[in-house]
């Protein structure tokens, strides 16, 4: 008999980057990843597939697999599909929503439950497991699965604010891919003092300058450019970033700034596509109920 499960959660935008102090925050954005899990007894293990990049590494999405069916002692192999709309290796957690969307699918096929925090931290462990993240991401992976706004203490693994906010969101996705494991680490933590301030803005609810804040900080720490920041500030625009550790920027705009920003972003001379999306305010769980029932 084969049990099947299938799930989505969203990706997300950086508000405070946690490399440098291990705290963070990010917020939901309405792009999702889908996950499919197909489960059997049978000893030849976890089988992974990703379906934008066939060749990909599949690990995160395996372990995620795995380590959800220890959590209950079950032994059981079989596949792991995931396919997105969040473009990978962006800065837009691509990999944080695939790991709660595969932790999810494997819960939803052999019928158990877990809390939420649980489920995300799950998929926080897979991924520093396999080593696609240097903090764990448990910023974004909150963002993803909880939706909203969220502020973290990653070390920790605390979620120490949550709330909703409407705002419409503009990304500029470059063509070429940036990994977050390959990220200079070292310069990161050299500005940790600047953003910590960054953080206390994110903490007082000041999600806009916070995040600008942390845009123009980490462009300086990795070597990405600020034209994309400047010509949103330009238009009027008070929170934009480099989202996670690049390439992507990201923008909260209001609805009359999205056809300005948007013109400005594609005339900048880089190789990409302008994004137009909103944060997405739904858990998982809600996603799920929109999609599959």
């Amino acid at each position: 008999m084969t049990l099947e499960g299938h799930a989505c959660a969203s990706g997300a935008g950086t508000i405070i980057n946690a490399i440098a102090t291990w705290k963070g925050a990010a917020f939901g954005i309405d792009l999702k990843t889908f996950a499919t899990v197909e489960l059997s007894e049978s000893d030849i293990g976890i089988s992974g597939y990703i379906e934008e990049m066939p060749e990909g590494d599949a690990r995160l999405i395996e372990r995620c697999v795995e380590m959800t069916l220890e959590r209950f002692g079950l032994e059981l192999a079989g596949t792991v599909r995931t396919s997105s709309e969040i473009p990978l290796a962006g800065g837009l957690k691509s990999s944080s929503a695939a790991a709660n969307a595969s932790v999810l699918a494997t819960l939803r096929a052999v019928g158990e439950t877990l809390p939420p925090l649980e489920i995300v931290k799950l998929g926080v462990k897979a991924a520093k497991e396999v080593g696609v993240t240097v903090t764990g991401a448990f910023d974004d992976a909150c963002a993803s699965f909880f939706g909203g706004i969220v502020v973290t203490d990653n070390r920790r693994m605390e979620l120490l604010r949550r709330e909703e906010k409407e705002s419409k969101v503009l990304i500029f996705a470059p063509a070429r891919k940036a990994f977050s494991a390959d990220t200079d680490v070292r310069r990161s933590r050299l500005i940790a003092p600047y953003v910590d301030i960054a953080y206390g803005l994110a903490l007082e609810g000041d999600y806009e300058q916070a995040m600008t804040l942390n845009g123009f900080l980490y462009c300086g720490a990795l070597g990405f450019g600020t034209e994309h920041m400047l010509r949103a500030l330009e238009c009027g625009v008070k929170g934009v970033s480099l989202s996670g550790t690049g390439p992507s920027y990201a923008a909260l705009v209001r609805v009359e700034q999205v056809k300005e920003l948007k013109s400005a972003w594609e005339s900048c001379g880089m190789e990409g596509r302008v994004i137009e999306t909103s944060i997405n305010n739904r858990d998982a769980m809600s996603l799920y109920s929109e999609e599959y029932t």
